[in-house]
């Protein structure tokens, strides 16, 4: 699956055998799903579930996460977040830093398990709060095929639904994410490409990225909701501030969100809430022009994610083909307005499904990673949107012996490098042990308000010890160096592999493969694996690497008691929901059965008053006690009442399987006689079946034809309300084995050989010989061809066929023919079974 995990909405699409790629619906029929947790009472809610208490209880409920996503509590987005929520309070972890780990717990109601997702997150992810969205994606048991940058999956599907529009010449085209929470703009080139491993395929290259963190509908749905708040204080209504009404905010901002959806088709509209405050209904005209002025600063932020993108692409708007826009908020008339104005085009692209177009792009990605699915090529070459360095001090000594450190840089990964890919840094001056830091580069494209909320610009600081004894004991050879080999993943993810020296050996002038220890075998380590640097780790024989990494934020054990504590009690909740629903179900159903006349036809009076009792009994502790008891009381409510009801629900299941299964049953009787007459009738030398078969055969006809007749013959005395001795199990039973039998000689004709011919004494034989023999001796012809019988239906009956009947009979069989009842019970003969069609006119 892939989960489009916006910072308001999450959509999840699924791809299995037979469906291609499609949303998933949640519980409530909903093609998207609010990115919202409520914590109430040692109690978990989901989504919608989570969103409906909001309004109730604010202080209970989380949303818009992702803007604080592994930041610490200094992070000005931090303190962002707590003006827009003032009602959460966010305590410091002394531990890490942090304010909060957000987990995404997404449990899903499929035929089957679903662990391998993929999983989008905004391209400007720096590498802490990828790592945190892996941490989460483990703590939640997900196995991560990859973190898709989310304007990456748009220009995916975008591609993959016009392949045959990409050819050799180059294609650039301009995707405008606007969502809640932030904005996008994207160049992506397309065109076709040859490799060397599959030939010319379609590719899609990143080429330059500009964003603005918290440029999105949120923000305008704030500003709306402030508007309606002073416009409700201005009523003076109420003495009191509704600024100060934490529930009343809550309201108004649900408000504005429908209202900012519904002014981008209309002028003017009228906001309403019944009893926002104190019992006080509130109702207020708000135009488009008023919303247009609140809003007039963050339009005019609009062009800026544009002109960063084609700044960092080293491109201009006319090498643009065309402009698509993306994300919910660019349904906002005057957000188009100024867009069309910034990138002067005739118009923007809306070709493109603006809500779902990034779930649908990686979902193809997850079928195209899954070893189960095949799907056509289309290469994706991603851009890392941050640069990425190597520091390291080193001592110098100038040419007047006085020693200095010198502080050096080297570029591992340029702004908008392609990835994923490895590069190897090789330290040549070091012989002993030293250190150095993997840093972010040259962040000045990003502005101060970007650069404070982006955060630490240190990644890890690498400690080597072992460097100095390895030169030792390679005394006798030439070292090529220390070579630092890194590795970004397909997530966008930095590791460092492996740490290693290799030396030249003079004795044969070649390079000498250091010995490795296990751990260096596996270059992946389990820590890469999941996407956390490992804390200390052996890498060579010689070298260990130790990393200080200031950016993951592992959880501790606290946390995780915490995070099991509340899924357990999520089970135990869904297993009581579940089973409530069961038994109040039951009791519904089986009421109204007891008015239908099958179920009233089973049961005697006594019956009828005892189990009518005990489901009003039922039924009337449920409106009291029912509600607030435990999942093991209603259990035991529920295991009663089907105990009680068992027996009827038994004899009105038999009886309606009974015209079926025995119909069945006197169709293969009938069948198997007409066959047994047929076999019968061929000639004694050209018989392919034993009299041993024959017989057992014949008796399997006749033990099944008195079993049916005395077993419904005794169930007809027996009353309704009685126990049954008629039972389906048993019919399709002596069906089952009667069927058998029939494909065993069917399957032995089928590869039987015909006996050959005996050689003619005469060879002289005259032409009227010839012609009695062909005209009386056609054994061959009787083993090989096969002519439908011209009897009426014969019913089976335990007397033998007459002689009178055996001349009506001819049997045919041809080997060469695979007949198919389409009975599904044979079992032992799987390649023939009976056709009854040919055995009848």
């Amino acid at each position: 699956m892939s989960v489009d995990l916006g910072s308001e909405w999450m959509k999840i699409a699924l791809v299995k055998p037979g469906v291609p790629m499609e949303i998933v619906l949640n519980k409530e029929s909903r093609r998207k799903t609010p990115v919202a947790v409520c914590l109430k009472e040692n109690e978990r809610l989901f989504g919608d579930s989570a969103l409906g208490v909001a309004v109730k209880n604010p202080m209970v409920v989380y949303r818009f996460l992702q803007s604080i996503l592994g930041k610490t509590a200094d992070n000005p987005q931090v303190a962002q977040y707590q003006k827009h929520f003032p009602e959460h309070q966010l305590l410091r972890d002394e531990k890490r830093g942090t304010h909060l780990q957000v987990c995404s717990t997404l449990q899903r109601n499929f035929w089957q398990p679903i662990k391998d997702a993929v999983i989008t997150v905004p391209a400007y992810f720096n590498q802490a709060e990828r790592r945190a969205v892996l941490q989460a994606a483990n703590i939640a048991g997900l196995k991560v095929l990859q973190l898709i940058n989310d304007n990456t999956a748009v220009a995916l599907n975008y591609g993959v639904f016009r392949r045959k529009d990409i050819n050799s010449t180059a294609q650039n085209i301009l995707f405008y994410d606007m969502g809640s929470g932030s904005t996008t703009a994207t160049i992506v080139t397309y065109q076709t490409v040859k490799t060397k491993e599959s030939g010319t395929h379609p590719q899609l290259q990143i080429r330059g990225v500009g964003f603005d963190r918290t440029l999105g509908g949120f923000e305008m749905e704030l500003r709306l909701r402030d508007h309606l708040a002073k416009l409700f204080n201005e009523q003076k209504k109420s003495k009191k501030d509704v600024r100060e009404n934490l529930r009343a905010m809550a309201k108004l901002l649900k408000e504005a969100q429908r209202l900012k959806t519904v002014l981008s088709a209309n002028a003017e509209h009228m906001a309403q809430i019944e009893g926002l405050m104190d019992d006080i209904d509130f109702k207020a005209k708000v135009t488009r022009s008023e919303f247009e002025a609140l809003c007039e600063d963050l339009f005019d932020r609009v062009p800026g994610p544009v002109k960063e993108a084609l700044a960092a692409a080293e491109m201009s708007m006319d090498e643009i083909e065309q402009v698509i826009l993306v994300g919910g908020s660019t349904r906002v008339p005057k957000v188009q307005d100024v867009l069309l104005k910034a990138v002067g085009k005739e118009e923007l692209s809306k070709n493109i499904n603006a809500d779902e177009a990034a779930a649908m792009g990686a979902v193809y990605q997850a079928a195209a990673l899954s070893k189960a699915f095949k799907v056509k090529p289309f290469l994706v070459r991603d851009a890392a949107v941050f640069p990425i360095q190597v520091e390291f001090s080193r001592e110098t000594e100038e040419e007047d012996g006085i020693k200095t450190m010198k502080h050096n840089k080297r570029i591992l990964f340029q702004r908008m490098a392609p990835y994923p890919q490895r590069k190897v840094i090789t330290f040549n001056r070091y012989m002993d042990d030293f250190v150095f830091y993997i840093n972010y580069g040259d962040l000045s494209f990003l502005g101060e308000q970007d650069l404070k909320v982006f955060g630490s610009q240190n990644l890890t600081m690498v400690k080597l010890s072992g460097v100095g004894s390895s030169f030792k004991k390679h005394s006798d050879a030439e070292s090529k160096g220390i070579k630092a080999h890194f590795n970004m993943d397909e997530s966008g993810v930095l590791i460092l592999d492996r740490v290693s020296n290799l030396v030249l050996d003079f004795k044969t002038d070649a390079e000498k493969p250091e010995e490795k220890s296990d751990a260096e075998k596996v270059e992946e380590t389990e820590a890469d694996k999941k996407s956390k640097p490992q804390k200390k780790s052996k890498i060579s024989e010689d070298i260990t690497v130790e990393l200080e990494v200031n950016d993951v934020l592992d959880p501790s054990t606290e946390d995780m008691e915490v995070l099991q504590d509340l899924t357990d009690r999520d089970l135990e909740k869904q297993e009581r929901e579940k089973t409530l629903n069961s038994l109040e179900a039951f009791i519904f159903e089986t009421q109204d059965k007891m008015y239908q006349d099958e179920y009233l036809a089973v049961v005697t009076e006594e019956e009828k008053e005892q189990i009518t009792g005990k489901l009003s009994e039922a039924s009337n502790w449920m409106d009291e006690e029912g509600y607030t008891a435990g999942t093991k009381e209603l259990k035991e409510k529920l295991s009663e009442l089907k105990k009680l009801c068992k027996a009827m629900f038994f004899r009105v299941e038999e009886r309606k399987k009974w015209p079926d299964r025995l119909a069945a049953l006197d169709s293969m009787l009938n069948h198997s006689t007409i066959f047994l007459k047929s076999v019968r009738l061929i000639p004694e030398g050209d018989q392919i079946f034993t009299e041993v078969e024959l017989k057992m055969l014949e008796r399997v006809i006749n033990e099944t034809m008195t079993w049916k007749n005395e077993t419904v013959a005794e169930q007809e005395k027996l009353s309704p309300t009685e126990k049954p001795v008629l039972l389906s199990k048993d019919i399709e039973a002596k069906h089952s084995f009667l069927d058998r039998e029939v494909n065993y000689l069917l399957n032995k004709a089928k590869f039987a050989k015909p006996k050959p011919k005996d050689k003619a004494k005469d060879k002289n034989t005259t032409s009227t010989e010839n012609s009695n023999a062909n005209s009386t001796a056609n054994s061959t012809e009787d083993a090989e061809k096969v002519i439908p019988p011209k009897t009426e239906e014969v019913k089976p009956a335990e007397e033998p066929p007459t002689a009178e009947e055996k001349e009506e009979t001819i049997l045919e069989l041809n080997p060469a023919e695979n007949t198919d009842t389409g009975n599904s019970q044979s079992t032992n003969h799987p390649d023939i079974s009976v056709d009854a069609k040919s055995f009848q006119n």
